[in-house]
């Protein structure tokens, strides 16, 4: 049976600054990739945690009926934040174990609510040491990016 993979990365110019998402979803047979289908996006004015959390999102919320899938990242941030961060918050009314409001909440409670309908499992990997579809997913964020990023000045 076919496993469906989500390689997701998010990328900003300036933290804050204009950001990009990328969604690379592979269905693979083993070593053998059955489908491909990619997503990409980006804001003005965001941060680069804001677009890692909105692949993830993304990646989840383009299903249309409950699935098993792997969302491979490179964000330290949105894996642990998922995995473990989140039962606590959650049961704080999203604050923070120092009482603090919890950062990004409208993005972590659309996670949280997208992950709900499907069986997910998260894996880590190190970003930008050549894993052909964590440089993918960089791309599709870079180019999500684009439209956003100021043209550059001419020369005089």
């Amino acid at each position: 049976m076919p496993e469906l993979y989500a390689y997701t990365d998010g990328a900003c110019s300036g933290n804050p600054g204009p950001g990009g998402w990328g969604v690379l979803m592979l269905a693979r047979d083993g070593d053998n990739v059955l489908k491909e289908r990619t997503l990409q996006g980006g804001e003005a004015d965001t941060t680069n945690n804001r677009m890692e959390l909105l692949a993830a999102i993304s990646a989840l919320e383009v299903l249309e009926r409950p699935s098993t899938l792997i969302i491979v990242t490179d964000s330290a941030y949105v894996k642990n934040g998922v995995t473990t961060w989140i039962h606590g918050w959650k049961r704080n009314g999203w604050r923070t174990a120092d009482k603090k409001p919890v950062k990004n909440v409208d993005l972590w409670q659309r996670l949280d609510l997208a992950q709900a309908r499907h069986k997910v499992e998260w894996r880590w990997i190190k970003g930008h040491a050549g894993h052909a579809e964590n440089e993918r997913a960089d791309e599709l964020a870079r180019a999500g990016m684009a439209p956003f990023k100021p043209a550059p000045r001419a020369a005089k």
